[in-house]
């Protein structure tokens, strides 16, 4: 079997685990571009993809390459972008007679010779297209884990946005199963609910590294379950689950409207509780804003430490930027670190994104980066991450939040679950647009304007005394300025 027969396979049983979208969004246009010594290398056509296979679903894909090859050991991602593939051939000739990335070496050879280096707390490992960060398969007995070994603690940045989140991970760490339990870590896309939930299970590893830990995502989950009811394996599927102790699963928000998949969970939640075995999750939305999630999941979720990620504000991207151009040994003065951090805001992993690509322009081009120069490297990155928020998209993201129509918010009537939305929608509409209160009366339907002060007012009110609602309304701000 080549390499391209064996991708190939390796494709066909991934399809069918995940959804027809994130198989057509990650996987089109990968390839294996190295195969040898137990060592695969596979080339992908973007950053995002790279980390979307190295974070999300290594385990399966190094699963799938065992399968049909059983002496494969590890696997890497490199970026195959076309005016790379020179250089990347030049690059896997050069590591014919020992595996490498870039720096010379692999997992394996940073444990025999230098210590790897130390970051400041919170930092996120570098990010270096186009070279390959080998993922080292464990031991038979310990490959359920699935972590990703750049995720820890040490590299972590902290900031006013995540210092809370970061201490009870780390505290759990400590104290598995004793403090809190289960600790639900929630937040919008790419501010660092992985690496966190990931940095658990690594430490953890360090400290006991016999230890049964159980990484995987909800989604991941709801597959393996069909998977053990087509093959009538459901009693093993538990038991794999039941043996861990520590479980970690990611997106927990991808169980909702899954009857059977939440039956299974809350059962295997319960099983684990009750022996005091560690559970940790994240979701993109506190418990409470999940839709049809069953209510004794709720509660469970909101028995233990919840903890939330917002986007990080302008010294913490600053920080993170001095942070990765000196790993990167790139140079940028302050005012150019300061407008990317004004103007790449959604996310950190937008912002290495756009430092990435700044530091490869210049590089190829071999030239000093200046303001005009940056502006003109990131000008739809820029364009993309300033969304202009109108009245129409607060309507449509508050009713997908709350999970209505979005008619629902403009009819008459004052049912319970779509009174609160509608009064949430007129607040953001006149805190976040400076919409007068006439304006956003005509938009809800045509309502007075005394109704929208009020809903207005009542809302500002129970922001100082309601922990729920402000948790909403953090998700939802950042839901509307998300691209």
């Amino acid at each position: 079997m080549n390499n391209e027969e064996l991708w190939k396979a390796v494709l066909g049983e991934l399809e069918l685990s995940i959804s027809k979208g994130e198989f057509n969004t990650w996987f089109k246009n990968t390839s294996i571009v190295s195969n040898q010594d137990g060592r695969v290398v596979i080339g992908v056509p973007s950053g995002f993809a790279r980390e979307w296979l190295e974070n999300k679903v290594n385990m399966h894909i190094l699963q799938s390459l065992r399968h049909l090859q059983s002496d494969i050991s590890e696997f890497s991602c490199v970026i195959n972008a076309p005016e790379q593939k020179a250089a990347q051939g030049q690059q896997f000739t050069q590591t014919q007679t020992g595996f490498s990335s870039v720096q010379g070496v692999s997992l394996q050879q940073q444990s025999s010779s230098q210590p790897p280096p130390t970051y400041p707390p919170g930092a996120s490992v570098p990010y270096y297209p186009p070279q390959a960060h080998p993922l080292q398969a464990m031991p038979k007995a310990k490959q359920e884990h699935a972590l990703n070994p750049r995720y820890t603690f040490e590299n972590f940045i902290v900031g006013e946005n995540n210092e809370l989140a970061r201490a009870a991970c780390y505290a759990v760490s400590q104290n598995l199963g004793q403090l809190y339990n289960p600790i639900f870590i929630y937040g919008g896309v790419g501010l660092g609910k992985t690496h966190l939930l990931q940095s658990v299970g690594n430490e953890v590893l360090r400290q006991q590294p016999n230890i049964r830990i159980k990484y995987t995502t909800a989604d991941w989950f709801t597959g393996e379950l069909v998977e053990s009811i087509r093959n009538q394996k459901v009693a093993e599927f538990k038991e794999a689950y039941q043996k861990a102790d520590l479980l970690i699963i990611d997106d927990i928000q991808f169980l909702s409207g899954r009857e059977k998949t939440q039956d299974e969970f809350f059962h295997i939640f319960n099983t684990l509780y009750q022996a005091n075995k560690q559970i940790v999750l994240s979701s993109d939305r506190p418990p409470q804003a999940i839709p049809t999630l069953e209510d004794r999941l709720r509660s469970r979720f909101q028995g233990g430490m919840i903890a939330d990620i917002g986007r990080p504000d302008l010294e913490t991207r600053m920080a993170i930027l001095k942070i990765k151009t000196a790993e990167r040994h790139f140079y940028l003065d302050d005012e150019a670190v300061r407008f990317i951090a004004e103007n790449v805001t959604n996310n950190i992993r937008e912002l290495e994104g756009a430092l990435n690509r700044i530091i490869a322009s210049c590089e190829f081009h071999k030239i000093t980066p200046t303001i005009s120069y940056i502006k003109k490297t990131l000008g739809n990155i820029i364009a993309n991450t300033k969304r202009v928020v109108s009245p129409e998209r607060i309507m449509k993201m508050t009713a997908e939040f709350y999970n209505i129509e979005e008619d629902d918010l403009t009819r008459k009537g004052r049912k319970k679950e779509v009174v609160h939305p509608r009064q949430v929608g007129m607040y953001l509409m006149r805190s976040e647009l400076q919409t007068s209160f006439a304006a956003i009366g005509k938009y809800f339907g045509g309502r007075d304007h005394t109704t929208v002060l009020h809903a207005c007012e009542k809302i500002k009110e129970d922001l100082d005394e309601n922990l729920r609602l402000k948790e909403e309304i953090t998700s939802l701000k950042e839901k509307l300025y998300r691209e």
